[in-house]
């Protein structure tokens, strides 16, 4: 069932003088628990564009809905779970109490019930977390941290999920690591992922769908269904199915960056 429609919208910003066009005439269509990535080229629009589906920016032209309704009104019903490309951890707080977060800002002060903070308890055991629930964030490495930041987001309840980069600080192993554990984490929460990415291999791994955008102006290059099996491990990366879908998308970067 289609859960997030984007009907052609375009986008410009006014610096100055200058008008830089972001994104033309972009369409997409989101399924209901879903991983899409966008990938393409620096300054495409791909953060732009996730900013409009989560209601942060406004586009031009176009439109979009959410369950039916309007991003801004998706927001205000806490629709949206934000992973952003740094942990966002506030350094005051333990692991368990920034865990917390979102439950006292989306319900003025609510608290988690007794099965809500064992599940975010479970989560960050998962992610090799357990034995960090009380350490402080400058306790633990950016790894860790960006670690937090996302089983953070995936206990919040938010049904989608907006990830911005969130591995774009870390050592391609630490990546790599955390790549498996997300991947494990949303297989078994289903969530709808709109995850902004400049790997490929990253994007094939995780996604259901890869949406290929072109140089600015952002535009819908390729919408790729990626079909391989799931659940995912680290094998898949062997497969001769999965280097093919590497090659394509690789394909279609180059041809459009020398366009």
């Amino acid at each position: 069932m289609t859960y997030i429609t984007v009907n052609r919208i375009s986008k410009k910003f006014k610096r100055r003088d200058q008008i830089t066009e972001a994104l033309r005439d972009v369409g997409i269509e989101i399924e209901q628990g879903t991983f899409v990535s966008l990938i393409g080229p620096s300054g495409c629009g791909k953060s732009t564009l996730l900013r409009i589906i989560g209601g942060l920016e406004t586009a031009d032209d176009g439109d979009i809905r959410v369950g039916g309704v309007t991003p801004i009104e998706a927001q205000s019903d806490k629709q949206f779970g934000f992973v952003p490309q740094a942990p966002a951890l506030f350094p005051w707080r333990t692991v368990i109490e920034n865990m917390r977060l979102p439950f006292e800002v989306n319900r003025k002060g609510g608290r988690q019930t007794p099965e809500q903070s064992e599940e975010a308890k479970e989560l960050l055991r998962s992610v090799g977390l357990g034995e960090f629930l009380d350490a402080y964030p400058k306790e633990l490495s950016g790894g860790m941290q960006q670690r937090v930041g996302i089983v953070r987001a995936f206990a919040s309840g938010a049904p989608i999920l907006l990830m911005d980069e969130p591995f774009s600080a870390l050592d391609e192993i630490t990546r790599e690591m955390i790549r498996y554990q997300l991947v494990e984490i949303w297989e078994k929460h289903k969530k709808t992922v709109v995850f902004v990415t400049h790997s490929i291999r990253e994007a094939v791994f995780l996604s259901d769908k890869i949406v290929v955008m072109s140089n600015r102006p952002g535009r819908i290059s390729e919408i790729v269904d990626v079909d391989l099996p799931r659940p995912r491990s680290h094998e898949l990366e062997e497969t001769s199915e999965y280097q093919r879908y590497v090659h394509h998308i690789k394909g279609l970067l180059r041809e459009r960056w020398e366009q």
